[in-house]
């Protein structure tokens, strides 16, 4: 077990079984950590480190299957969130990954590989570009776990609220430059995103095109696929686990009209929404916004769009600011989705 661990969006643990998890969000129950398993030992895995081989689940679906296979003491419904959720005890953690830290080991590294220099390449053109503070940037996924392949997507992860909107911004100009390293997704490649995607996401691929295609979170670098997480600091985050609870009331489609898109380039991502319309599920009192845990569902809309989205509702409770409202959660199941309305 290490000692005070501390665990946010985009770091990494691995358990004793060499079984490595990623870590969803910044508030977890005592002694344990929210976080799925990613990569998993298997001898006829495509992914090698130090002799061993890995393979990369991807799906929700398989990951809890391969969880009541395997370990199904971490399943566990949470008290606080009402959900069915992995939480994986501290003491089982044998190796904490930071991305902060495997980014500073790719800058003193004398010796790098082709994806690794990529990946140092655009974590510094985003750091230039932005004028980020230190420490404000990583490097998360399969580079950090050290189980790339010579096509692995590059994960930058960047950590607090300005530095955040200085990249996206930064982003949306390198993506303008059409003889720059930084390139959109063309119609083709966002067909081969969506063909991926949509296994565990459902929505036309007009409508997926309609939001994909103008997100700057995404794209290719150097001809390779990246996604830049962005979240916010550990000082940005009061909120404790207790503070706000979460209850389940059933699935619901809406239509909404977005009015505050500041928090959606954020994981976990959050849609301010007016005129709430239900347009199947339960009755219940306002719906105030849209959240999710997942990073597809950041950028999805802005303000002053009218959306289509499907998800769980729940009844939120600010027991500190003594305050209840709905929300829609987005993401826990591949019927979720937000798609601007036609």
């Amino acid at each position: 077990m290490l000692k005070e661990i501390r665990t946010r969006e985009g770091d990494l643990v691995q358990i004793k079984e060499d079984i490595i998890f990623d870590v969803k969000g910044l508030i977890h129950p005592p002694h344990r950590i929210v976080a799925f398993p990613r990569y998993i030992p298997e001898p006829l895995g495509d992914r090698e480190r130090k002799g061993q081989r890995f393979k990369k689940i991807y799906s929700l679906s398989a990951r809890y299957r391969f969880l009541e296979k395997k370990l199904p003491q971490y399943i566990a419904h949470d008290p606080v969130l009402d959900e069915t959720l992995c939480e994986v005890p501290e003491k089982d953690v044998q190796k904490h990954f930071d991305p902060i830290e495997k980014l500073g080991k790719l800058r003193s590294s004398e010796k790098l590989d082709p994806t690794e220099r990529i990946a140092l390449k655009l974590a510094e053109s985003l750091n230039n570009q932005a004028s980020l503070t230190s420490n404000a940037i990583g490097i998360s996924g399969s580079i950090l776990a050290g189980l790339y392949t010579a096509s692995s997507d590059i994960d930058p992860v960047v950590y607090g609220s300005r530095n955040c909107r200085k990249v996206h911004a930064a982003l949306g100009d390198l993506l303008e430059d059409k003889y720059g390293r930084f390139k959109p997704y063309s119609r083709e490649e966002l067909k081969a995103l969506f063909d991926f995607r949509s296994k565990d996401t459902m929505m036309s691929f007009e409508d997926f095109v309609r939001t994909e295609s103008r997100k700057v979170m995404q794209g290719k670098f150097l001809g390779r696929d990246y996604f830049v997480r962005f979240v916010k600091d550990w000082n940005e985050v009061k909120e404790k686990y207790g503070d706000v609870r979460y209850v389940n009331v059933g699935n619901a489609r809406i239509e909404a009209t977005v009015a505050d898109d500041s928090e959606s380039v954020f994981t976990p991502c959050i849609y301010k929404i007016g005129n709430v319309q239900v347009l199947e599920g339960p009755s219940v009192g306002h719906i105030e916004e849209i959240a999710s845990f997942r990073g597809r569902f950041c950028e999805q809309a802005r303000i002053g769009e009218v959306i289509i989205a499907q998800g769980k509702v729940e009844r939120v409770t600010n027991t500190i600011r003594k305050r209840e409202y709905f929300r829609l959660l987005v993401g826990n199941k591949p019927s979720d989705y937000v798609i601007l309305k036609h």
